[in-house]
């Protein structure tokens, strides 16, 4: 399959464009919803995706290879078949997972040893394995498998962190070739993504930037921030390491974020994000409307009835009061988490879609300037 990456219109260094994958075109800049363990948390099913306009899911490959187990998932017919998902899927590598387990983990050249949440039991992890993983779960784009290292690490390790990722990528690259040689894979198409690395030292960003470009994978990611740096932090090192990366690849900006990061990242030439925000949020009864967030459990919706927000036009609002949904956490009702997980999904995916609007009719900046007056 020719990976087709085709930019349909920019505004600065903002691009609006198309990623072609084995199960359907994805348009970006998009949201990728959080599906961890194949399922959003807040009882939102594959059905419900639809509804609120999802383009693609990220599922989590270490939780999936402990439960239900990769091989499982292989042998129920991949991913897709597995959570009656028909459209594309991004599996990170389990790298981001494996490095917190921060007590529990042995890092050498090979790969990483870490004791399972789960049991305990002792595992093995390196870029084959994950690869294996992968290819058993059928994803459509696949992660490297990186060390994900604090954002304010020492140089020096740093430096010897980013080499050791950069060897570990060429041997997924080997490895996913070695795999679509197989007759038993799920997907035979999937897309093999870098990540960039280096903490916040922007030379060895651009360096490893660099080397990762001269591999020619069908994209990139910037890993390793939004990990407890500011956002000043974050923006900068964007700034340096995007125009290092090349711009007729999607880029992928991994965990951020919240609307004004989304924004602000897109101004620098992102394609994907993902965060679990918006869902994590939402079981709490945080809620993202396109004039800030509100707070359900608030007094001051005891006797609302207008919707979370009159402009949206998801499940929730569509049918229910502010005061309903309020009387239903004060209850302890899981509908309530149910409902306000779609509404901030079908917000963070309406967002993506004004962006990519935006950027086509070149009022990109009057979009951003608009969300960051929102969430200021």
């Amino acid at each position: 399959m020719n990976f087709n990456y085709k930019i349909l219109a920019t505004d600065e260094a903002a691009k609006a464009a198309e990623l072609q994958t084995a199960h359907g075109t994805i348009k970006t800049p998009v949201f990728m919803n959080v599906a961890t363990q194949a399922a959003i948390k807040g009882a939102v099913s594959s059905v419900d995706l639809c509804a609120v306009k999802c383009d693609v899911v990220l599922a989590n490959t270490y939780h999936l290879h402990l439960r239900p187990g990769d091989g499982l998932v292989r042998d129920m017919g991949g991913l897709h078949k597995f959570m009656a998902w028909s459209g594309p899927i991004l599996t990170d590598s389990g790298g981001f997972q494996v490095f917190s387990l921060s007590g529990l983990r042995k890092i050498t050249e090979e790969g990483v040893t870490f004791a399972s949440h789960l049991d305990g039991r002792r595992i093995f992890m390196g870029p084959e394995e994950s690869m294996q993983i992968q290819a058993n779960l059928g994803s459509d784009i696949i992660m490297a498998f990186d060390e994900c290292i604090p954002s304010k690490s020492e140089r020096a390790y740093v430096e010897t962190s980013v080499s050791r990722t950069t060897r570990w990528l060429e041997r997924c690259r080997d490895e996913l070739r070695r795999l679509n040689t197989l007759s038993q894979i799920n997907n035979e198409n999937q897309m093999l993504f870098a990540i960039n690395q280096g903490g916040l030292f922007k030379d060895i960003r651009i360096n490893h930037a660099k080397a990762l470009t001269d591999m020619n994978l069908p994209g990139y990611a910037i890993g390793g921030l939004a990990v407890g740096e500011t956002h000043e932090d974050m923006y900068s090192i964007l700034d340096a390491t995007v125009p290092h990366l090349p711009r007729n690849k999607p880029t992928y900006l991994m965990g951020v974020g919240t609307p004004v990061n989304i924004v602000e990242a897109v101004a620098r030439g992102i394609d994907f994000f993902d965060c679990v925000m918006p869902a994590r949020n939402g079981r709490h009864g945080h809620v993202f409307t396109w004039h800030g967030k509100l707070n359900m459990l608030n007094k001051q919706f005891e006797k609302d009835d207008k919707p979370i927000d009159e402009a949206c036009a998801c499940p929730a609002c569509l049918t229910y009061s502010r005061a309903y949904i309020r009387h239903l956490f004060k209850a302890g009702e899981m509908l309530a988490l149910r409902l306000c997980v779609l509404h901030n999904l079908y917000f963070y995916n309406s967002l993506m879609e004004e962006i990519r609007a935006s950027i086509t009719a070149k009022t990109f900046n009057v979009l951003r300037l608009r969300i960051n007056q929102a969430y200021r």
